[in-house]
């Protein structure tokens, strides 16, 4: 017989026996080839306070109200659509406004953190936090926790009780982003007014208005109703490329920001480095600038050891250009790059645990 027609005939017996096997017995064959709803994931929702946690006197208080206020699990209750996105939980590390953070809650959050990743049963982490200072935690963690499973820190600009709060939201997206394996591997995110951003990048750049977090280089992708989208990722070193470990790391040195501006003068440094401090972070005009009358003491403090960081007060973008404005291969200062004050800060911190060589500290600038 034809080839051809074999099979022809082949397929219509095929059908004919479908036809008349009973219903059940086809229902039963579709279901056995149904694809079994994928594992949701474990993320684990570490709280530490903040306006998130917040609650004010009325529903029209949105810039008045008392931050930490409500503990994690009633957080989490609050917002039960959760469930749909993973398998959730709350551990409450600290209970404060984040313009109380410490170094040593920085180190003691870190730790936890990098605990949690090495376990098996969780996949993601998502740290509640105040916005005053979630941009420093951010960083923070991505400079020091080794881990590709996805960290996100989320916050919110309004309190729970507030008309218009944007925290259920904003957790709703961070859990979402967590659970994501597309998250995984692009450092520690920021997720706020449905954007996800660089914890390397972004910055709290107003404080009255939910879209607060802002990078100036532009966010990595957006959440919308639990889908994560994405668009950039970071090229900076973090994470598990990252030379600073958290497991390795029990104390930070001292070092402050000194603002620059019109009429400055030396004495915020000269006390700064009295009670003190291994580094200073000068927040400058423009380019990093450095007033006439600040130059001699800066470079007197650098002869006695303590380190010299130019930043930059603006907001918005922009960096430090090393050897503009002032000569810092001669008076052997560093730039901060791209960093705020801030985040040079913690940067600095980190990398006099490891060197006291400014040509490394600088390198340290460029590549994170």
């Amino acid at each position: 017989m034809n080839p051809l027609l074999s099979r022809l005939l082949s397929a219509m017996g095929c059908a004919l026996a479908i036809g008349l096997m009973p219903a059940h017995s086809v229902q039963a064959q579709t279901a056995t080839a149904t694809v079994a709803p994928a594992k949701k994931a474990n993320v684990l929702i570490l709280a530490t306070g903040g306006t998130i946690a917040g609650a004010g006197a009325s529903a029209a208080n949105s810039a008045t109200y008392q931050a930490a206020k409500v503990p994690v699990d009633k957080l989490l209750a609050s917002v039960p659509e959760l469930a749909n996105l993973a398998n959730v939980r709350g551990e409450q590390v600290f209970q404060i406004a984040s313009e109380s953070f410490t170094n040593e809650h920085l180190i003691k959050l870190a730790k936890r953190v990098s605990a949690l990743a090495k376990q098996a049963d969780v996949d993601g982490i998502v740290v509640t936090h105040g916005t005053d200072t979630l941009e420093e935690t951010a960083y923070f963690l991505t400079l020091t926790v080794h881990t590709t499973k996805p960290i996100v820190v989320v916050g919110s600009m309004r309190p729970g009780t507030a008309l218009s709060a944007d925290g259920a939201l904003n957790l709703y997206n961070a859990v979402a982003t967590a659970a994501s394996p597309t998250s995984g591997g692009k450092g520690v995110l920021v997720v706020m007014n449905d954007e996800i951003n660089s914890g390397r990048d972004v910055s709290k750049s107003v404080n009255v208005r939910t879209e607060a977090f802002k990078s100036p280089w532009g966010d990595l992708g957006m959440v919308v109703e639990g889908q994560t989208y994405w668009f950039r990722a970071p090229v900076k070193r973090h994470t598990v490329n990252s030379e600073f470990d958290i497991d390795r790391i029990d104390s930070l040195p001292q070092v402050d920001i000194a603002y620059g501006y019109g009429n400055a003068s030396p004495t915020a440094y000269q006390a700064f480095a009295a009670a003190g401090a291994k580094a200073l972070i000068h927040a400058g005009t423009g380019n990093g600038s450095v007033s006439g009358a600040v130059v001699p003491a800066l470079r007197e403090l650098r002869a006695k050891g303590v380190h010299i960081v130019r930043s930059a007060r603006v907001m918005g973008g922009g960096f430090v250009l090393r050897n503009a404005e002032q000569p810092d291969d001669q008076y052997d200062w560093v730039v901060a790059h791209d960093l705020n004050p801030q985040k040079a800060r913690l940067l600095t911190a980190l990398a006099l645990t490891q060197t006291n060589d400014a040509k490394t500290i600088q390198r340290f600038f460029l590549e994170y």
